[in-house]
């Protein structure tokens, strides 16, 4: 099955590169708080980050004491950028789909990823995986793009008053989980809509169990000095989750 390689297109990369440059980003705003939020103790943990991307996550892992960081990246360019502006002793990185971690030898305390799981076609055949590749007690921690804005395929979203302004969100085929195609710098780029339930679902039949969900919204402090994430009190842009592979009982 091919795996879609969207960061390796020139465009795109260029494109991607100067929003994760803005400070501005809601990754930097939303996401990543949310997501280090749900993270353990690092310390002398080993750690699987899935699509680590510049490698900027791999590296503050690293330097919070973890024992050693794999990651992994279906991307050459982003791996390139990673190798030269986050290395450090205790990381590896490796040019590898995330659908093929059943080729990595070894286990980890603790798997993570940021906005990836939203481009895997098979998701549940990957958490299976991820579970295999934990250690008992590990964790996975993830975030991915609310099946709120997954679900749709072009269109504006919106509905807006005569001026223009967003007045509420249009919800269109929630319920119908497949492939997606969008406009994100260049056409084609492919996502796969799943709705909440199959999401948790997915991670429960698989042997997780469910730590924690974050939806995370902007305060008002951000929305004081933000006031264009206001559309965010709408719907999130992101769900976070933590989920635990407890060891068996005997």
């Amino acid at each position: 099955m091919s795996k879609q390689n969207i960061y390796d297109n020139d465009t795109f990369f260029e494109g991607y590169q100067a929003i994760r440059k803005n400070e501005r980003n809601a990754n930097n705003l939303f996401e990543i708080p949310a997501l280090f939020s749900l993270l353990p103790d690092l310390k002398g943990k080993t750690i699987l980050d899935l699509g680590c991307g510049f490698g900027v996550h791999c590296r503050k892992f690293a330097e919070a004491g973890a024992n050693h960081v794999l990651g992994i990246d279906i991307s050459e360019k982003m791996l390139a950028v990673a190798e030269i502006e986050n290395s450090h002793t205790n990381i590896t990185y490796l040019n590898l789909p995330m659908e093929d971690i059943d080729q990595l030898e070894g286990n980890f305390d603790l798997v993570i990823s940021s906005l990836a799981f939203h481009y895997v076609k098979d998701f549940s055949d990957l958490i299976t995986k991820i579970y295999d590749r934990l250690n008992d007690n590990g964790s996975l921690v993830f975030s991915q793009e609310h099946p709120i804005n997954t679900c749709h395929a072009g269109g504006d979203r919106w509905t807006r008053d005569a001026d223009g302004n967003r007045l509420h969100l249009n919800l269109a085929h929630y319920s119908v989980s497949g492939e997606r195609e969008s406009v994100w710098f260049v056409d084609n780029v492919k996502k796969y809509h799943r709705t909440f339930s199959e999401i948790i679902n997915i991670l429960i039949s698989a042997g997780f169990t469910i730590d924690k969900m974050i939806e995370p919204l902007p305060e008002n402090k951000i929305l004081e000095e933000y006031p264009e994430y206001r559309d965010l009190l709408h719907k999130p842009d992101f769900l976070v989750v933590k989920a635990q592979k407890l060891k068996k009982k005997d």
